[in-house]
């Protein structure tokens, strides 16, 4: 049957394919839910007008499912041009309330968590659409939709900067942790003479001679600094200390 063909017969309202009369059945009903709920991607048990129309869509929405039948499609899309989005349709079954919300409150401290509409908690979805590391996880299709309402994240939380140390270290802080710094990292205590200690604030140590003037001096040492250096392993200190 010619395409001039069928739409006259449709004009005079003629049946001339079982499966188009029951989509457009099926159309008025999603047309009927669209009003309702602000989108068609309605649960797969949701009904409308005594028809299964959540199941329906799910089952229109299945890859090459309207391959054969874009006419099909592009009568969708003139309902809600997101029937078929490339995210989970739970997700566009929130945007969709929080659309029509926003369409009126135009204030998003309106839609806090608790605010729940056709089941569905808004405001718990929205804060949490709105936190920086789920931003980032949306799709770009996502975000813009989200940007194009006013919805947009939160800034990240910055971490308090540490505060600088009151009392800084001496010369003898400063060398034992560059002492634990080389241990951690080589595995030793034996330390060239010439060897330099690089510290995380940039500034150097030179942690060979630090060793052999503390162990030179090692009797003029209190019982506290020399229990700081056995601690590290150094057995002088050790013996020093137990004498």
């Amino acid at each position: 049957m010619s395409g001039l063909r069928a739409r006259r017969l449709e004009k005079l309202g003629m049946v001339w394919s079982l499966a188009d009369e029951r989509f457009q059945e099926n159309q008025e009903a999603a047309k009927a839910y669209y009003e309702q709920h602000w989108t068609l991607c309605a649960p797969r048990s949701a009904t409308m007008l005594d028809r299964s129309i959540g199941q329906w869509l799910s089952n229109l929405r299945r890859p090459g499912a309207l391959a054969e039948h874009p006419e099909w499609e592009a009568a969708l899309k003139d309902i809600d041009e997101d029937w078929n989005p490339s995210w989970p349709p739970e997700w566009q079954r929130h945007y969709a309330v929080v659309r029509e919300m926003l369409a009126e409150e135009t204030i998003l401290g309106c839609i806090e968590p608790g605010v729940t509409v056709h089941g569905m908690d808004i405001g718990k979805w929205l804060a949490r659409q709105r936190q920086p590391e789920v931003w980032t996880a949306l799709t770009d299709g996502q975000r813009e939709r989200l940007e194009t309402i006013g919805v947009l994240p939160h800034a990240p939380e910055l971490e308090a900067p540490a505060k600088p140390s009151t009392t800084p270290m001496g010369t003898f802080e400063r060398g034992v942790a560059a002492l634990a710094q080389y241990k951690a990292r080589t595995g030793s205590l034996t330390v060239p003479r010439g060897h330099v200690e690089q510290l995380p604030d940039g500034s150097e140590v030179k942690l060979g001679v630090f060793l052999s003037n503390t162990k030179s001096r090692r009797a003029k040492l209190t019982t506290d600094k020399l229990a700081t250096l056995a601690a590290l392993g150094l057995e002088w200190a050790a013996t020093e200390g137990a004498a």
